[in-house]
């Protein structure tokens, strides 16, 4: 992938505050199966199973994994669009996961939130000047009309559109239009962090690198921080600063940007990154190919959840599950691996970085 960005410095993480803006603890979305319309519960579907991450204020951490790994579902339960099974999510020192409705309506302000599909994200029947005005009359940001269209139009100006675009309806715009469109709904209420769910996923390659140097120029101008759920690694590397990977609804490793696109410490991220294109032509990486298909959420494998494709599994990786221990300062990783001594241990090394 060829992208274009800007200049900016964009991988230096916010320094550790003693209070992040974003606390998940043991974070679990259970889905219940039923058999039949009044049937009972047959058992579940365990989307995301014990998951726990911070985010800093003006930070980026990207949440990455393969298509069914539970990473949308998180950001889904952060959001409170279904409530989670248990864990605790807590919003620059309160906990909002078990707050009702009323008592969470004034904080939603505060996380806003970006879909991947910019075409069903909007509503048809709405004029842009009316999808972007709702949140501001909701939260009761604007006293009057005529501020009310001032900060319409100021949200314009933060995503590059022209001011008198707020008169057209959302199927006159192009894709990277109306996905640049619903960040500035997502700006609208003046929040604090906001989620990208697969946010670049469905533009075209070109169109992927202006949203996300919009993304990072907003983060950069308004202190934003983001949770950037993707399955694209090459744009994970080019505007994170730490990375959660994802694995049948468990993180199986946290690090920084450097650290895990330099010397991942577990197979499942390293078996991503050989499957990343390399930026050189003739640059040499070994791919590594999974054998199998990923276990069902439903019935996931006892020990560690990835040993059934792990090309280094031994016995231990089939009965303990891995907790996930700091291997390095700023990097946890879920694997027995590092429990052996260096020599036997294959993730004892580096990798090339994709981009350098």
């Amino acid at each position: 992938m060829s992208m274009t960005m800007g200049t900016h410095p964009r991988h230096r993480a916010p320094a550790r505050s003693s209070q992040p803006l974003l606390e998940v603890n043991d974070l679990k979305k259970h889905f219940p199966i039923k058999a039949g319309f009044f049937g009972g519960t047959t058992g579940y579907v365990y989307a995301v199973d014990g998951v726990s991450f911070h985010i800093e204020k003006g930070e980026t951490l990207s949440l990455v994994g393969e298509s069914g790994c539970g990473k949308s579902t998180v950001g889904k339960a952060l959001l409170r669009l279904f409530p989670p099974t248990a864990g605790q999510v807590v919003l620059d020192g309160q906990r909002i996961d078990d707050l009702s409705q009323g008592k969470l309506r004034p904080l939603r302000r505060r996380i806003g939130v970006v879909f991947q599909d910019p075409f069903s994200s909007l509503n048809p029947r709405m004029r842009v000047k009316d999808l972007l005005a709702e949140p501001i009359r909701n939260f009761g940001l604007a006293k009057d009309e005529a501020e009310l269209e001032e900060r319409v139009a100021g949200l314009m100006d933060k995503v590059r559109l022209p001011r008198d675009a707020v008169n057209r309806w959302p199927h006159e715009f192009s894709g990277g239009q109306r996905q640049r469109i619903c960040i500035a709904r997502a700006l609208a209420g003046e929040p604090e962090l906001i989620i990208c769910d697969e946010a670049v996923s469905a533009l075209d390659v070109s169109v992927k690198a202006q949203i996300v140097n919009l993304l990072q120029d907003l983060q950069k101008e308004l202190g934003l921080a983001l949770l950037f759920i993707s399955h694209d690694l090459a744009i994970v590397e080019h505007m994170t600063h730490r990375v959660a990977v994802m694995y049948l609804g468990k993180i199986v490793e946290i690090a920084t940007r450097r650290q895990l696109f330099g010397a991942p410490k577990h197979p499942y991220t390293e078996a991503l990154l050989s499957a990343v294109p390399v930026p050189e032509p003739g640059a040499g990486r070994q791919r590594i190919v999974l054998k199998g298909d990923v276990p069902s959420p439903i019935n996931p494998p006892k020990g560690c959840r990835f040993h059934t494709r792990c090309p280094y599994a031994f016995d231990r990786c089939r009965t303990d599950e891995p907790e996930l221990l700091q291997t390095e300062p700023g990097q946890w990783s879920a694997c027995h691996l590092h429990s052996l001594p260096a020599e036997k241990n294959p993730l004892a090394r580096s990798v090339p970085s994709l981009v350098g």
